[in-house]
C-alpha cells in the first residue's frame, strides 16, 4: 500500500509539472483573456461531465465567491447545476445537447465558454463550445490528450496523462492558478 501510494503521489506531480511546465505562456494569456471578458462585462460559462462538472461548478464558486483575496464577485456560471434544465433538454432531445443548448441560450459574444473533458470527446461538452464558435464567443478547453473538443478551442490545456484521475487534478491546479492571476490583474491592489 505504501508503494502505491508513493507511485500515485510520483505520478500526481509529474505529470503537473510537466503540463504547468508545458502551459506557462497559456496560463498567461488565458488569465488575460478571462480578465478582460470580465472587465467589459461578460461572463463565463464554465461546464464539463461527472468528475469535470463538479470541477466547473468549483471554478465558477471560486469566482462568484471569492478565491484568495475579498473583492467584488464575479460573473460565472456553472451550466452542470440545474437538473430540470438538463434533464428536460436529455428528455426531449439528446444528452448530447444539454451545453449546447444552454451556451444559445445564456451565451453573447463578450462571454467565454470553458469546457472540461478528460477525453476530450466528450460529445455535449464538444458540442457545447462548437454552441459557442458559432456564437463568435472566445472559448477555454481543458482535456487529456486532445479529442475533438480541440477543433473548437482558443486556449487549449491538453494534460499527458491516460489516467482520468491525473488529468482532473491538473484541471483543478490549471483553474485554480487562473483564478488568482485573474484576481492579481483585476485587483492588483488586494495583493
Amino acid at each position: 500500500m505504501k508503494d502505491i501510494i508513493e507511485n500515485i503521489l510520483k505520478d500526481s506531480l509529474d505529470v503537473k509539472e510537466k503540463t504547468i511546465r508545458n502551459s506557462i505562456d497559456l496560463i498567461v494569456s488565458t488569465a488575460g483573456m478571462i480578465s478582460d471578458c470580465l472587465k467589459n462585462g461578460g461572463k463565463i460559462l464554465i461546464f464539463g461531465n461527472g468528475g469535470s462538472a463538479a470541477d466547473s461548478q468549483h471554478i465558477a464558486a471560486e469566482m462568484i465567491n471569492r478565491f484568495a483575496v475579498e473583492r467584488q464577485p464575479l460573473a460565472a456560471v456553472a451550466l452542470t447545476t440545474d437538473t430540470s434544465i438538463i434533464t428536460s433538454i436529455s428528455n426531449d432531445y439528446d444528452f448530447n445537447e444539454i451545453f449546447a443548448k444552454q451556451v444559445k441560450a445564456l451565451g453573447k459574444k463578450e462571454d467565454i465558454a470553458w469546457g472540461l473533458s478528460t477525453s476530450g470527446s466528450s460529445g455535449n461538452v464538444v458540442k457545447g463550445l462548437a454552441a459557442a464558435k458559432e456564437a463568435g464567443m472566445p472559448t477555454i478547453g481543458m482535456t487529456g490528450k486532445g479529442g475533438d473538443m480541440a477543433t473548437y478551442s482558443d486556449a487549449l490545456f491538453l494534460v499527458d496523462s491516460s489516467v482520468t484521475a491525473r488529468v482532473q487534478e491538473v484541471h483543478i491546479v490549471l483553474g485554480h492558478m487562473l483564478c488568482e492571476l485573474v484576481e492579481r490583474i483585476l485587483f492588483p491592489n488586494k495583493f
